[in-house]
């Protein structure tokens, strides 16, 4: 159907249906809101002439409020249930909260109500449900995909994909899952209409998204892209010396900024150590990031949304889709690795206030953190096609974790890995696992090369936005190509900056207590990966009780702001060996007189609590020999205890691959032993033992140390590390 098939009177009459629900939406009196034109435009080729129409429109600009006044319109036309993909849970709260306000009836499926899974289902088949929110995760899970998906999409009468941009990997947030879209649309009866929505596109990304989604090319598409200026924004830098700074002008200045609002950082250690600082300083404030429960982001989101709290401390889990019109204020402890990252997620604030403050407190750990993301990124090809030949050859399908010891992938990004396979059409996921289709499959070299180029690129005008002497709003617009990017008049280059970089003494020297606090926990691993006798390996189940390690102690984690800032360059592969500086080992040994004073040390006084350790063991290292060994030799003298000897390495060591937990085992496997004269001390020493190595990231190297040490007669491996990765 085309404008010209509907009478302009119904036309005027739809309007005005449409501005009524838009009321309802926003809790406005009968016939006082109305839709902007752009709005009206969109609503109009969804629900008059059933088109496809993709919205790439700054955030706050109401795209939410599109698809519900849609949906209420086709509703009453008689068309079927609205399916919206939605990539967060955050946002999928808020958008079930809208719909109520209008009279939609909208339900959620996704990984945290699984048990409402079937009657939802039965819910939506019985016509009682308007809008159904779909996590993109669900596309690809074989039940829903081959019972439910089908029969959803036949009746389905409106499509939305919304934060688009997740579709593209030439984009900076690409969502494998995603992809599986190209099935529900090949599946959609005709003359279903389909809306595609983001903020976050620049011209490339907006182009591969309309391809993917079947809005571009010869269809008879509507394209919506409007300008991305966000007129209540006004961003600033501060650029503070180091960590301890950051932290101190956070505390210090929290209460000057406006209203309630989000403190983003780059990792989840960096988010619970600020959470734990500001609290110390007096604020109200609670972390949110992808290891928070999901019940405690509900309450974390509750209490930001009732003002409760003055901020959340988040990660990128709090990135897209969380809708609290008077936000005040964005402040990012360490730069996203891109600028339209970065768009997004400054996107939260000032929706329906004036005036909001954006501020970017960079680090120089933000390059050491990008790389590290950056380094789990689409496998190499022989990685690819090592996998297709495990699946090929395979009897039977096999499940990540029996897929898992066959290849040199850690799970997560194996899991990614085949998602991408699946929906190139080489490798389908079905009950049971993963199989091959036999499909032929070519490595697009050139196109990952190119992605790996554009995020280089996007890292370099990330490190761009921070020095540029011109307008910071427009530098972000023309990077979203942005063709009506214009000085903005607020910012702290076109304005005066709002905020000094001062900070008083006693709250810089209270951050500083707060970073080179010591001491992290490393947890034991308790059991072995499935798998290991696929590889040759013969252990299996549970790690037997005399054979663990026990709890362990870290000097800091790799990824926090605190000692991880001044680990991570010791223990980069290109830092030179050398002796443990005095500053580490003094932190070392605060470490361990925590560690024997506190809940259940040797020094405790608890009637369970081990004995005093009865000697230093420290582990084989090709990489940093002279660390871990002055390392154990100053813990051991300073402690008065004995240096039993070291763990060495036998003639079968390879290397050991930073991959997943069954490999890893496979090659460690053989390539340990302990020496004679240690396995003597051990049994002299008649008591635990502390086992020094320079870092841990998985936990199996100490894992395997711990068995050897305790069959070789220690009475209980205590591990002390530097650092954790993670």
């Amino acid at each position: 159907m085309t404008n010209d098939d509907l009478p302009l009177t119904d036309r005027q009459d739809l309007r005005t249906s449409a501005d009524a629900v838009l009321s309802r939406l926003v809790g406005a009196p009968a016939g006082t809101a109305r839709l902007r034109e752009d709005q009206w435009r969109a609503i109009e080729a969804l629900v008059a002439d059933r088109r496809r129409a993709l919205v790439v429109q700054r955030t706050g600009w109401g795209k939410s409020a599109v698809y519900f006044v849609a949906t209420a319109l086709l509703r009453e036309r008689g068309a079927g249930p609205t399916v919206i993909v939605s990539p967060l849970l955050a946002l999928m709260r808020n958008q079930v909260d809208a719909a109520a306000r209008a009279g939609i009836r909208a339900r959620t499926i996704n990984s945290s109500n699984t048990e409402e899974w079937d009657t939802i289902q039965r819910e939506v088949s019985a016509g009682e449900v308007d809008v159904l929110l779909v996590s993109p995760e669900r596309l690809n899970n074989p039940d829903f995909r081959d019972r439910v998906l089908p029969e959803l999409a036949a009746a389905t009468g409106l499509l939305v994909v919304d934060e688009a941009h997740c579709i593209s990997d030439w984009g900076h947030d690409f969502r494998p899952d995603y992809r599986r879209l190209r099935t529900m649309l090949a599946d959609l009866p005709p003359g279903v209409p389909v809306l595609a929505t983001t903020a976050t596109a620049n011209a490339r990304v907006t182009a591969d998204v309309a391809e993917q989604l079947g809005t571009g090319g010869g269809t008879d598409a509507l394209v919506l892209r409007g300008p991305l200026d966000r007129e209540s924004l006004s961003l600033g830098v501060l650029r503070l010396p180091d960590a301890a700074h950051r932290m101190a002008w956070l505390a210090e200045h929290l209460d000057e900024l406006p209203g309630s609002g989000i403190v983003y950082t780059l990792t989840v250690a960096a988010a619970e150590e600020v959470t734990a600082f500001l609290r110390q300083s007096g604020h109200a404030v609670a972390s949110y990031t992808g290891k928070t429960e999901n019940a405690d982001r509900e309450q974390a989101e509750e209490d930001l949304l009732a003002n409760r709290v003055k901020a959340l401390v988040a990660t990128s889990a709090l990135g897209m889709g969380f809708d609290k019109p008077d936000l005040g204020f964005v402040v990012h402890l360490g730069s996203p690795s891109s600028p339209i990252a970065y768009y997004q997620q400054v996107g939260r604030a000032g929706r329906g206030v004036a005036h909001a403050e954006v501020l970017l407190l960079p680090g120089k750990e933000d390059q050491a953190i990008w790389e590290y993301f950056a380094s789990i990124a689409f496998p190499p090809e022989e990685q690819v096609r090592r996998t297709l030949d495990v699946l090929a050859y395979a009897e039977r399908p096999l499940s990540l974790p029996a897929l898992e010891p066959l290849v040199e992938l850690r799970r997560s990004r194996l899991e990614t890995m085949l998602k991408v396979l699946d929906v190139d059409g080489a490798v389908r996921r079905v009950q049971g696992g993963w199989i091959s289709t036999g499909v032929p499959w070519v490595y697009d070299t050139e196109r990952y090369a190119w992605v790996a180029k554009q995020r280089a690129a996007e890292q370099q005008a990330m490190r761009d936005y921070v020095t540029t002497t011109d307008c910071r709003m427009e530098f972000l617009r023309r990077q979203l190509d942005d063709e009506g990017a214009a000085p903005c008049g607020r910012c702290d280059n076109c304005a005066k900056p709002r905020f000094t970089d001062s900070v008083s003494p006693a709250a810089l020297a209270a951050a500083h207590g707060e970073l080179a606090r010591a001491g992290v926990e490393v947890e034991p691993r308790k059991m072995w990966p499935t798998g290991l006798p696929a590889v040759g390996v013969d252990l299996k189940g549970r790690i037997p009780a005399g054979e663990q390690a026990s709890t362990g102690r870290a000097l800091g984690r790799l990824s926090d702001i605190g000692w991880g800032n001044r680990l991570r360059p010791m223990l980069t592969p290109q830092a030179s060996d050398g002796p443990a500086p005095d500053d580490v080992v003094q932190a070392v040994i605060g470490v361990l007189a925590d560690w024997a004073k506190g809940p259940g040390g040797w020094a405790s006084g608890q009637p369970d609590a081990p004995s005093r350790p009865a000697g230093v063991v420290t582990m084989a290292s090709r990489t940093r020999p002279q660390l871990v060994r002055s390392l154990g030799t100053r813990v051991a003298e300073i402690g008065r205890l004995p240096l039993l000897g070291s763990l060495e390495y036998t003639d079968q060591v390879a290397r050991v691959p930073r991959s997943n937990s069954a490999q890893r085992l496979k090659a460690l496997h053989g390539a340990l032993t302990v020496p004679p004269a240690l396995a003597e001390a051990l049994r002299a020493a008649g008591g635990p033992v502390l086992l020094v190595d320079d870092m841990t990231e998985t936990g199996w190297t100490l894992a395997v140390a711990a068995r050897m040490l305790r069959r070789a007669g220690a009475q209980e491996v205590l591990p002390l590390v530097l650092a954790v990765q993670g």
